[in-house]
Order: C-alpha cells, then structure tokens, then sequence
C-alpha cells in the first residue's frame, strides 16, 4: 500500500502548479542536440504578441503538448520551440490605441519614439499569451522562447530580403492591393476578412456620344465613376453589339471613355455593361492593362476623394457614395436601385472596409521563386511532407498553381524595415547595413554622404518573419551549420489551422526549400475550427467563446484537455460544447478513485486465488491490444481516437471491468501478487494517460511510490506490451458480455440481489471457463454454475459466442405477472406479424420493391414467428 493517503476528491488546483513547478525546475521540458537520441521537434505557430488564450490556441497547443509528451517518453530528444509574433499590424493598433488615450497622436511622434512606445507595450503585455499556456499544461522549452523580432531574427528577415531582390526575386512597382483606410496600410489577402452584407446594386446610365442612346452599367460602388476609363461588353453580347467601337461619357465628371469588348464581362450579371475603373478593382486593373487603359486614382489613403473628385474632394467614400447617388438621380441618369447581398473584405485588424488601390510597394515574384523551387509543390504532392487530412493536398495544389506575387511591404512602423536606400535622384540601393548602403550608392553617386541616404519607410509583413520561423528559431541564419539547427531541423511536425495552410505553411516549405535546400518539417497536423455547439464560429461579438482559464478553473486542465480532444477529428470542426469539459473531470475523478480504491486494500503473502490469476491473464492481454490501437492512431494523427482508445481501456476495460473481477470483499485482504501487479497495471495506464492528462497521471504516478527525479512519470518510458494469449481475449470478451447479459435478465426481472440464481452452461465450456467461476458468481449473482445441454423448463436462454447459456428463474419470479407480461408480448408480436404479412401478400408491393427490402421483411416475418413460439413455450412452462 501506499504510504501517502489521498483526499476524497480530485483537486487540480492543488497539483496542476505543484507539477509544472516542479517540471520547470527539475529541467524536464529543456532539449539539446543529443547524437544519442533521436530528435523529435515541434516549433510552436507563434502567437500574436496582442494574444491573449482563446479556444483555438487551446485546441492547437493541447494537441502539440500531446505529441511533445509522447515523443519525450519514447525516448526521443523532444524539443518543442515557443515565442510570439510581433504582429505589425496588430500591435501598432495596439499602441497607437494606447497613446491615444494618453494623448498623444502618431503623426506627432518621430519614427524612434514611437517604436519606444511599442518596445515598452511589448515588454509590458506581450508575454501574456505564453504565461497562460503553462496553465494548460505546455511543456515548451521555455529558455528556447523566441520572437520575430528580436535582433537576430530581425537580421535574417533582412538577409533574406537582400538575397532575393539580389536574385531578381524581388522588386518594386505599382500593383492593385489590399488597402486599409484606416491603418493607411496594404494587406495580404489574409488580413481580409470577407462578410456577406446587405447592400445596393445601383443601375447608371451613361450616355452614348454623338445619340440619344444610354447604356447602363450596374454596380456597387457609384463613386468610384469618378475614375472610370471604359466601359465593357462582351463581344458575344447582341444586346450592345451596335456600340462597338463608340464612346460614353462618364456621368458627373463627364469624361469621354472607349467602350471596349472583352470576353471577361459575365452575360448573366447586371446588364452586361462593365465599368471600368483600373485604379480601383483588382480585376479592372488587369483589364485596364490588356487594353492600354488610363489609370486614374482618385482616393485619399484615408479613404478620401481625391482632387480629381472636384467638388467632391476631401470627403469620405462612403459620404460621397450618397451625394453621388442623388446627383445621379437628379439627373435623371439613376435607372433604378436594387437590394444585393454581397461579399465585402474587411480589415482583418480595423474592420474597415477595404479597397482595392493602385500602390507603389515590393513584392516577391512568386512565379520566378517557384519557378526556381519545383519541390515546393512536388514534396507535398508525394508526401514527403505528408498533410494530415490529406483531402487538404488538393487545397494547396490549387493554391500553389494559381499562385500571386506576394505584397511584403506595410505601411507601418513595427517591424522589420525594409531596406532599400533612396538617392537624391531617385534610384535606390538594397543593402544589409546603412554602410554597406552608403558604399553601393556611392557607386552610382561618387560624392553622395549617408545623411543623403534616406531608408523606406515601409516595414515588411509579418508573413515574411513567420515563413523563416523553422529555421530561425534555431538561428539557422546566423549559423547555418550551428550544432541545433543541424540536429533539431528539419522539424517533424507541425500543428496549425486550415486557413494558414497557404500563407504560413506553404511560405515556410518555400523557406526552407530556398534558404536551407530541404524541407521544414515532416507532417502537417490541420485542426479544425472551434465553433461552438449550434456551428458558430466563437467569436468575442456573439458571446459564445468561453474563457480558456475560467474553464480551466472549473473542470481542471486536464479535463479541458480531454474536452477540447474528445470531438477534434483532424481537419475537422470541432463543435465544443462544454459538457465535453465537464466529461473530462469526471474522468480524472474516475482515474483518482481507481487508485484510491487499489490505495486502501490490505494485501497479504498469500497466493494470488486462480480467478485473480485468470483475471491477471486476461488484463495483461488486454493492455497491449489497446495499446497496439492507440499507437495506430497516433501514427495516424488520429489524436481523438487516441484518446477515445484510451478512455475506454481505463473506464472500462480497467476500472469496469478488472478492478470489479479483483476487488476482494468488504474488510477482507487480497493477495500482495494480485495487488502488486494491479498497481503495475495502474502505473502503465497512467503512462498512456499522461501525454493527454499530464497533471493527475503524474500526482498519482509519484503517490503510487517513492520515485527519484530520474524516475518522474514526464520522462518515463512509454508502455510497451505484447499480447501472448489470444485464447484468453477471446474468454475474457465472452466472459464480460455473459455477465452483462445475465445482469440485463435480472434488470429486466426486477430481482433483488440477493435473490441469486443458478446458471447453465454446456459441457463444452467448463475448462473455459473454470478458472472464472468465482467471478461470473461474484458480478452476475450467481449462486450455483452447472454444466448441462438438457434444457431446463424455467430457465431463460441466451447466446454467448455461440454457445446457448441458460439462468434458472425457478422460485425467483411471481408466475401470475411473468404470464401477464408474456401474454402483452405475444399480442403486440402478433399484431407486428399481421402488418408485415399483409405487406408480403399485397402483390404491387411485392412487384415493385427491390428484392432488398423484400428480403428484410422477410427476416421480419420469421423473426417475430420465431419469438412468438418462444414466448407461447415459456408460457405453457408457467
């Protein structure tokens, strides 16, 4: 026994920081490069360094800590790399928020003191999201902790800038982007965020030149006319055949434009007139560009009209939007205005609405860098980086093949700044340092000094530090042939979402293909997306997100665990509901009372009874059945599974089944074999539970026995068994279902229990089960076992494999309501056997239905004739 009593209940409270603590201390979650071990790495997806814990990160870090601790017990040097993401757009919102509120504005402070502003944010809020992850359970190695932005990483953003513009990989030009009006900054198609809205289809006309005649164009956005260049039909469009080759003029600003054909236009959409505004739609730019088009801007970056606008100028979009509207109505040129319901993108960190705009930025040529990198697509298509679901390979073949130049410059001030050096003249420079700036100028300007030089202002995005992180978390830039980056990369798994799949996963293979000649990782593990349990996706506006650390409180972090694993399918959406939570507790409760059941046994040294020793057999071949199955799964990335497997191992397998088999009588001692071995048995569970529920598996693992820091269950070994009697399985799986079989009966007899009855088996299963006597007598209150094939006149059959076991009732029910109650069952079977009959003879129906359902009714004919028989048997018998 156990030295150390347990109290009553479960408290995670009282073990969860107990053990991390002592985890941290005794240097359990550190990893170095060990040529004696192999390497086992996961680099965390860095968090926002706004972050705070919400369900996804709950969801994305569980899953990894799993992994982490399973790969640290199968030996393996398990190194799992945390930091944050300094999040550009994001915390410069952050900061000018809080300086706001100070008041102080932006546009007042130099470029240095506001990034001391931001560097004091940061140290003063940014570790937040880390802190909380240790809540869960995460056994990063936390002296490893990096961020994007830290000078050595900030280092290899600029040496990989330097290098690809080098390579004509880079470059700089007027191109349509993301736009936001209120950050005053370009964006990826990431940061966009689309809503359905409700909004207006308003009809134009435009005059033709030279006639009376109009035509009309539909769209949504009436005020960017002011900078339409044409208008166009599709060749193919009879409607609007006779104005080829004529001009229109622009409502309001009444500018003449060609009216140009293009098989682009849709036939089905609005009129089939298209106006054609290349300074501001993605698709009008390429338009304008394949038909020499004039390129008029006439916004503000603020989202302002322009000079160009006239009288409109300085005003907002959407201000303009409505006077443009009713001066077109005034002029009799508004045909009419429809109800639309349309997709709109919107700041991902602003919710402004975004609008596309004709912008000087840089850009990576990403047909050129995949051009150069082939492996980029083909190691994902042949799974030599294997993506788990895989039905997500299709995604990202999609993705790759139809790949865009890639906008990396912000307009924004956190971040890395891109280094490019402006000349008095115009021409610039891309350089490491201001020095080596300074001495590529001086070749093009001999006399030029470095107070000439002026750097661009623009920071790279975000995505362009996030696509090195596998690499530059071990400073493979700095040093390439550093002891970590050679051991620890390339990484072998890495957890992340759906929706990233193409603007982090597939930039980090394109990083790593291109900076270190071989892939980042192994595998990809997508999770799905946690929405709650009517399919919303948790959001902070519809309420429905709980808070991770008032659950954790609640049901423990292991329990969380298991709730946020229990229902979370790879790839698939996780419907969390907080039962899931609260299933979780119940289970550590169950696992605590399992060891305080086997704590309080008295054993003795005497020898294990030949049921024990049965039951022992039976177990020992059980465990590493399940074990086989949840190793299958982890090998799968099957981690619900994993877990599903292991739950039922311990719920019933264990608790349910074998503790009941073993557990001697009230005040009563076991034998010191059968005890010892069931705490064996206690022990490995608790290996197998440990990747999952880390905190109760290690507080019962170290109150089980003396342990040294040497033997602490984080860095034990993971279970290895094997089964050697398949014969026993096979006893033990009949075994278990005759005693809930035989429990069924007498639920279902409503007998008391210490109304015990005799039990019949045939002569063919007495060597069987012999050895399992007492236990069938035990659980199934039974009070005698008799071998027989004679069939006993009040005794109930049933099948166990395929042998016909019978319970004798005789002297244990009240004959007068057993007739009662068959008698009912034989009218209702009755009734049931004329419906089914009356639909065999209906010849229609025989004709018409597939011989399928034929044969089920059938099987329904005989089934309810043959219990019918039975049932007017037992009657004649009572």
């Amino acid at each position: 026994m156990s030295t150390i009593e347990l109290s009553k209940t479960y408290d995670p409270a009282a073990v969860e920081n107990k053990w991390y603590a002592y985890w941290m201390d005794k240097g359990f979650f550190a990893a170095k490069a060990n040529p004696e071990k192999a390497p086992y790495t996961i680099v965390i997806p860095p968090p926002n360094v706004t972050g705070i814990l919400h369900m996804g990160h709950m969801l994305n870090n569980t899953i990894q800590d799993v992994m982490i601790r399973r790969a640290r017990m199968l030996g393996k040097e398990a190194c799992w790399v945390p930091g944050t993401d300094h999040a550009s757009i994001a915390t410069e919102a952050k900061v000018v928020q809080m300086l706001r509120e100070q008041g102080i504005k932006k546009s007042d402070l130099t470029r240095d003191e506001f990034l001391g502003h931001a560097w004091d944010w940061k140290e003063k809020y940014g570790g937040i999201i880390l802190q909380q992850l240790k809540h869960l359970g995460a056994s990063c190695d936390w002296d490893r902790t990096r961020f994007t932005m830290e000078p050595v990483m900030s280092e290899a953003v600029i040496e990989v800038f330097v290098k690809l513009f080098n390579d004509g990989l880079i470059y700089r030009g007027n191109r349509m982007v993301n736009w936001d009006p209120q950050g005053k900054t370009a964006l990826s198609d990431e940061e966009v965020i689309h809503k359905d809205v409700n909004s207006k289809l308003f009809y134009i006309k435009y005059p033709v030149e030279g006639s009376k005649d109009f035509l009309i164009v539909a769209t949504t956005r009436p005020e960017t006319l002011l900078g339409d260049t044409a208008i166009c039909i599709n060749p193919n469009d009879p409607r609007w055949s006779h104005l080829k080759g004529k001009k229109a003029i622009v409502p309001i600003v009444n500018r003449e434009v060609p009216i140009i054909e293009d098989e682009y236009v849709d036939l089905e959409f609005g009129t089939g007139c298209l106006k054609v505004t290349p300074a501001h739609d993605m698709n009008d730019n390429e338009l304008g560009k394949k038909h020499n088009l004039a390129v008029i801007n006439v916004m503000n970056d603020d989202g302002s009209i322009n000079a160009i606008g006239g009288k409109y100028e300085g005003k907002d979009r959407f201000v303009v939007r409505k006077e443009i509207v009713k001066e077109l109505e005034s002029l009799g040129l508004m045909d009419k205005i429809e109800d639309l319901k349309n997709s709109i993108g919107y700041s991902e960190r602003t919710d402004a609405v975004i609008e596309p705009r004709l912008s000087l930025q840089w850009f990576v040529d990403m047909k050129q860098f995949m051009a150069k990198h082939p492996e980029v697509l083909s190691s994902v298509m042949n799974d030599e980086i294997k993506i788990y679901p895989p039905k997500f390979k299709n995604t990202y073949r999609h993705w790759i093949e139809n790949i865009k130049d890639w906008c990396v410059s912000r307009q924004l001030w956190w971040g890395q700044r891109i280094p490019a050096y402006y000349l008095p003249d115009g021409q610039f420079v891309v350089a490491l340092t201001d020095a080596e700036a300074l001495v590529a100028a001086k070749k093009l300007i001999p006399s030029i000094t470095a107070d000439q030089l002026k750097q661009d202002e623009d920071v790279l995005d975000t995505w362009f530090s996030s696509w090195l992180w596998p690499v530059s978390v071990f400073d493979g830039f700095k040093d390439p042939n550093n002891a970590d980056i050679n051991y620890f990369y390339p990484t072998n798994d890495l957890v992340t979402a759906p929706e990233i799949l193409f603007f982090w996963v597939a930039r980090m293979i394109m990083a790593g293909y291109a900076f270190r000649g071989e892939k980042p990782f192994e595998n990809v593990y997508l999770t799905g997306i946690v929405r709650d349990k009517q399919g919303r996706k948790m959001s902070k506006s519809l309420g429905n997100s709980p808070d991770p650390l008032l659950l954790i409180q609640k049901y423990g972090a292991d329990g969380v665990r298991f709730g946020m694993l229990l229902s979370s399918p790879a790839g698939n959406d996780l419907l969390f509901d907080e039962k899931y939570c609260e299933q979780g507790r119940n289970f550590s409760n169950k696992i605590w009372n399992a060891f305080r059941l086997i704590q309080q046994w008295e054993h003795i040294d005497t020898p294990s009874t030949e049921s024990d020793k049965a039951t022992m057999a039976w177990f020992e071949n059980t465990l590493p059945v399940a074990l086989a199955e949840i190793n299958e799964h982890f090998d799968k990335y099957r981690l619900s599974d994993a877990l599903m497997a292991m739950y039922k191992l311990v719920w019933d397998d264990f608790c349910a089944w074998y503790l009941e088999m073993v557990k001697p009588a009230f005040g009563q001692p076991i034998a010191k074999e059968t005890y010892e071995k069931t705490l064996g048995y206690f022990e490995q569970l608790l290996s197998i539970i440990h990747p999952f529920m880390p905190f109760i598996s290690e507080e019962l693992w170290q109150t089980a026995r003396p342990r040294s820091d040497a033997q602490a269950l984080i860095i034990a070994p993971w279970p290895q068994a094997v089964v050697k009697d398949l014969a026993i399985l096979e006893t033990g799986r009949k075994l278990t279902d005759a005693i809930s079989q035989l429990r069924n009966i007498r639920n279902e007899k409503q007998l008391a229990k210490d109304q015990l009855t005799d039990i019949v088996l045939p002569p063919s299963a007495q060597a069987e089960f012999a050895s399992f006597a007492d236990i069938l007598k035990k659980l199934a209150f039974v009070k005698d076992i008799h071998y027989s094939t004679d069939k006993n006149p009040a005794a109930i059959s049933f099948l166990v494999g395929r042998d016909e076991w019978q319970v004798v009732l005789e002297g244990l029910l009240d004959p007068v309501k057993e007739k009662e109650k068959t008698q009912k069952e034989i009218e209702y079977l009755e009734g049931f056997l004329v419906s089914v009959e009356k639909k065999l003879s209906n010849e229609r129906f025989v004709e018409s239905a597939p011989k399928q359902v034929l044969e089920i009714e059938q099987k329904k004919k005989d089934d309810a004739v043959s219990k019918i028989q039975s049932l007017k048997d037992r009657l004649l018998k009572l």
